[in-house]
């Protein structure tokens, strides 16, 4: 073989191959005009946790105190949603692994409580992470991450369940912890 016909089969080979290494993923072109968003305050460190619960949000307006308002009121918004949902879950898992007299009673008892504490924690939400940017249009963006102690919330929980006369005699703060934590674990 000459170096004329080594010279078409090595780049043949070449394209193969570098086709080959790229599997099943396909690059698509950036179209005309696009461009890349960075949100502020929205990166791994703002996702909940095992220890946190974490809600990003944005907030857009003409005015710079009511975009913050708006990002917080939306991250707040967020946040109960997550706390909800978790706390409904755990909720189900305890009740229908104790031995509650009337496990749907109960469950709807745990979950009135449950918004109850949501509400009253939500103001109790730290600032994780608050970015402010101005628009060219003169509109600011506020970008805000907020989180609520998974430990807080399940200990003033348990204070709130504890008053309640109808669950106290076969309610069990170590277990429904553990039910808690597990729960939380799933988060990461």
């Amino acid at each position: 073989m000459t170096l004329r016909h080594i010279l078409p089969l090595t780049m043949a080979a070449g394209t193969m191959l570098l086709a080959s290494c790229n599997g099943s993923k396909t690059m698509t072109p950036k179209q005309a005009g696009e461009v890349e968003i960075l949100e502020y305050c929205s990166s791994e460190d703002y996702r909940s946790d095992k220890n946190f619960f974490r809600a990003t949000a944005t907030g857009e307006s003409m005015s710079r105190e009511a975009a913050k308002k708006i990002a917080r009121s939306n991250s707040e918004a967020m946040l109960a949603r997550s706390i909800k949902s978790t706390i409904e879950i755990v909720t189900d898992n305890y009740v229908s692994s104790s031995k509650f007299n009337n496990a749907e009673e109960v469950t709807e008892t745990f979950n009135d409580l449950a918004r109850t504490v949501v509400d009253q924690q939500l103001s109790g939400a730290i600032t994780a992470c608050s970015r402010l940017t101005q628009k060219p249009d003169g509109n600011y963006v506020s970008y805000l991450a907020i989180e609520l102690s998974g430990a807080d919330l399940v200990s003033k929980y348990n204070e709130r369940l504890s008053e309640d006369e109808r669950i106290r005699a076969e309610y069990n703060y170590e277990r429904f912890k553990e039910t808690f934590e597990a729960e939380m674990a799933k988060q990461q």
